[in-house]
């Protein structure tokens, strides 16, 4: 499978586009918000965010500039343009070649392979591009839809800490996957000028 979309453009896949996230995405930031608030889906239980909070959040996301070691771009349903919700790169170590991603999809676009395609396309970026040599993702243990994704990416377990997490009112194992530029690339298509 390729990560580069038909017109070898390396944010689009055959699913969804990455872009910049944009002020206007405030609707869709909430409504991940929202869909997170499931405790056996969320990484942090927080008061709600007026609407005013989320367009503020937002807008100062939107100024921020591209790239750099550590980013967020907004997962679009190339169909219709719909937001179905956000990808991140960060905790990047150029001397060591490394960084951490995450991946989260809005309820009504589950289950499409969105949060697999999304997670191609930052692979491809970040390996060919950036030129890492390794990824590793942090899932909390009981979160079985995201472990069987990046596993099914190619991801291998490389350990568990130990109740290392708090939220909710407890204590929470989180799994380390990792996947080298080099797996990647046996299952992948480099990307081509042409």
């Amino acid at each position: 499978m390729s990560g580069v979309g038909a017109e070898n453009d390396l944010w689009t896949g055959a699913r969804v586009r990455l872009r910049a996230v944009e002020p206007e995405d405030w609707t869709g930031f909430r409504e991940l918000a929202r869909h997170t608030l499931d405790v056996r889906r969320a990484d942090v239980v927080e008061p709600p965010r007026s609407d005013a909070g989320w367009r503020a959040w937002t807008a100062e996301r939107a100024e921020r500039p591209p790239g750099g070691d550590a980013f967020r771009l907004v997962i679009e349903v190339l169909a219709d343009g719909a937001f179905a919700g956000s990808v991140t790169v960060g905790q990047t170590d150029s001397r060591a070649g490394r960084f951490l991603t995450g991946v989260e999809i809005v309820r009504a676009h589950r289950r499409r392979g969105y949060a697999a395609e999304a997670t191609e396309l930052v692979l491809t970026y970040m390996f060919a591009e950036q030129r890492h040599h390794k990824c590793a993702v942090e899932v909390y243990a009981f979160n079985d839809a995201s472990l069987a994704l990046y596993r099914s990416l190619g991801f291998v377990e490389e350990g568990r800490l130990r109740e290392h997490e708090f939220f909710a009112g407890e204590y929470h194992d989180v799994v380390v996957l990792g996947i080298t530029a080099d797996e990647f690339w046996a299952t992948h298509e480099r990307p081509s000028v042409r």
